[in-house]
């Protein structure tokens, strides 16, 4: 892919998901899924900034590329809406159920990864990184999210507006 189609790529794919991204924050309740979107911007972020820091990452192709390393498309946007749908379908799963829901949604995230490093400048794996180390991250961050998600929905007494 040349830079320009890559560009015009990350636009697309990044305006579709700023489309959808309301309609999976405005589902149930709102304060949840707000709470869930601001979690995982904060979470994605911290641990981008780590990894292209240590050198392990690098994106080429970014918004704003001599002001900010990290990826904002995928931290804000790509990353929370696939964490936002994550929590909406382990809702009211027991741990065994959203270990085995958190499949679906790693996998083809990484294989999506791994092709786009392979093929364009949009994600440099470097220093060893490979998908391995993409697999193992994303399937963490997504848990490690879902239960911090959990901890404040018991904090907050256990109750979950659902309208």
């Amino acid at each position: 892919m040349t830079r320009k189609k890559e560009k015009k790529f990350l636009i697309i794919i990044t305006t579709i998901s700023l489309i959808i991204l309301p309609f999976a924050i405005i589902k149930r309740s709102f304060k949840d899924w707000i709470i869930v979107y601001l979690v995982s911007v904060i979470g994605n972020s911290f641990a981008d900034r780590l990894l292209v820091s240590r050198g392990y990452l690098e994106y080429k192709i970014r918004p704003f590329p001599k002001k900010i390393s990290i990826h904002l498309p995928f931290d804000y946007v790509h990353y929370p809406l696939l964490l936002l749908y994550f929590n909406q379908l382990t809702l009211n799963s027991k741990p065994l159920g959203i270990l085995l829901k958190v499949f679906p949604f790693v996998i083809p995230q990484v294989l999506f990864e791994t092709y786009l490093a392979k093929t364009t400048d949009l994600i440099t794996w470097k220093n060893g990184w490979t998908w391995h180390h993409s697999f193992i991250s994303l399937f963490v961050k997504l848990l490690l999210c879902r239960a911090i998600i959990a901890v404040i929905r018991t904090v907050n007494k256990g109750t979950i507006s659902t309208n």
